[in-house]
């Protein structure tokens, strides 16, 4: 990184600079900290989305062509916010406070404009604060803590987001999770993981279920190491618990559908918490650093694991960038349940982890047909838990009913009805998107309304 003075940059900015002064005496500095040239960053960048304009947008240059000259397909999006307003009262950029959350909604809203879509980081700061966020088809997800920024630390933050950018991660990891048996998680897996084949993404199945119902219903075996092998073995080679599924399309032909590490027999010990902290290092943290190998090698992780809250799920949401919650309308109790894993447990990954993550998607009906009085019933009930958790400084609404605004309620939820060749899929090992049209296309459905853009 070039040598920078930090303290002095630091001490040049006001306590109640403007928008105009941090972005002259910071953020000039980040952008070039962070190995761009005064070529390759533009001011004010159009996102295409109404009058909506980055702070600034930086790629680096290709060839003779250079990005100040040519601002098109940015790589890294900044929003810059004053360090007061005019009146003086101070601009806090501080997790879970309003102007943060703010901040948020409009780097995201930035990365997912038209002009944006080779966006893949975007950045918030007024100079006290500063987070990076990573953006993953439509996904938008922390890549670093919201972090106060001091003399002391500013080097080190700045090197590891320069280092995020410089070798960006090819993987979302996705974890299918709900505190509430039942809700078709394992058939969402499979099916999930289909349809993203389809369309052309590079997927890895992890079972982390001692039940092994994915490795069952796909009538795989193990590879020749098995992943709780790597649990117990850091020097084991994680590589070779991989192994493929392939599928016989109509004319014969043998595709290799996506790749899966199985479960095995022997997980079944780890169903005891305290066996599970003692022959596991770092414990429901080592999932994680075992899938560290593959977040370069595929598109997507998707990561199957058991309803109750010990080892296995706890594991799963902690390696995950995001976790997606299948709900039951007519299953009061996944409902609830869903709340549980917003406001309770992945808060607790995330102050175990402190970089930001894991994230939760939105709940989505799963497996249902839906009438309207039974709607009428799911969302009364859903308005109780939003309002329950409001009292508790939690705001449920974009995890339950994401569509609504302020001013304009929408009770949309999104919804896979269930068929019969989805159950009748298992016994044939194939996922039901492969024999049902209709099935595919609900998946379809799906990846486009919370990954694809």
């Amino acid at each position: 990184m070039t040598n920078i003075d930090w303290d002095q940059v630091l001490d040049s900015i006001p306590h109640d600079a403007s928008e105009a002064i941090v972005s002259a005496q910071f953020v000039s500095v980040l952008i070039k900290a962070l190995g761009f040239t005064t070529n390759e960053h533009f001011p004010a960048f159009p996102t295409g989305r109404g009058a909506w304009k980055a702070d600034f947008a930086a790629r680096k240059n290709t060839g003779t062509e250079k990005f100040l000259f040519s601002p098109i397909d940015p790589n890294l999006l900044i929003e810059v916010k004053a360090r007061a307003i005019a009146s003086g009262a101070k601009i806090n950029l501080a997790e879970d406070t309003p102007q943060y959350k703010a901040a948020r909604e409009q780097i995201t809203g930035y990365l997912l404009s038209p002009k944006c879509q080779t966006a893949q980081w975007g950045l918030i700061t007024n100079g006290i604060h500063i987070q990076l966020f990573r953006k993953h088809g439509k996904v938008v997800i922390p890549a670093t803590p919201c972090t106060l920024i001091n003399k002391g630390n500013i080097s080190a933050i700045v090197q590891h987001i320069k280092n995020l950018i410089d070798n960006p991660p090819k993987a979302l990891t996705v974890c299918i999770y709900n505190n509430k048996g039942g809700v078709g998680k394992t058939t969402t897996t499979l099916n999930l993981a289909a349809i993203l084949r389809i369309q052309k993404k590079k997927v890895l199945l992890v079972d982390f279920d001692s039940q092994r119902d994915l490795t069952r219903t796909l009538g795989l075996d193990v590879g020749s190491i098995t992943l709780s092998d790597c649990l117990t073995d850091t020097k084991a080679d994680v590589n070779k618990t991989v192994v493929h599924f392939t599928h016989t399309d109509k004319s014969g032909k043998i595709i290799q559908v996506f790749d899966v590490i199985p479960s095995s027999e022997d997980m079944e010990e780890f169903t005891d918490q305290r066996l599970a902290e003692s022959q596991i290092q770092k414990g429901a943290k080592r999932l994680r650093d075992i899938l560290k190998a593959f977040v370069y090698q595929y598109d997507y992780i998707l990561i199957d694991c058991p309803t109750q809250w010990l080892f296995f799920s706890q594991s799963s949401v902690y390696a995950s960038d995001v976790v997606l919650i299948p709900t039951k309308h007519n299953g009061l109790s996944s409902l609830h349940n869903a709340a549980r894993v917003i406001t309770q447990f992945i808060p607790e990954i995330k102050q175990e982890r402190r970089d930001g993550g894991p994230i939760a998607l939105p709940i989505f009906f799963n497996g249902e047909k839906i009438t309207d009085p039974a709607l009428e019933v799911a969302n009364n009930e859903i308005e109780k838990i939003i309002n329950k958790a409001k009292k508790d400084g939690f705001d449920l609404l974009p995890y339950y009913w994401p569509k609504s605004t302020k001013g304009k309620e929408n009770k949309t939820i999104f919804s896979i009805p269930s068929y019969a060749t989805v159950a009748s899929a298992a016994f044939s090992h194939i996922p039901a998107v492969f024999i049902n049209k209709t099935a595919g296309e609900h998946y379809v459905g799906l990846i486009k309304e919370y990954f694809l853009q």
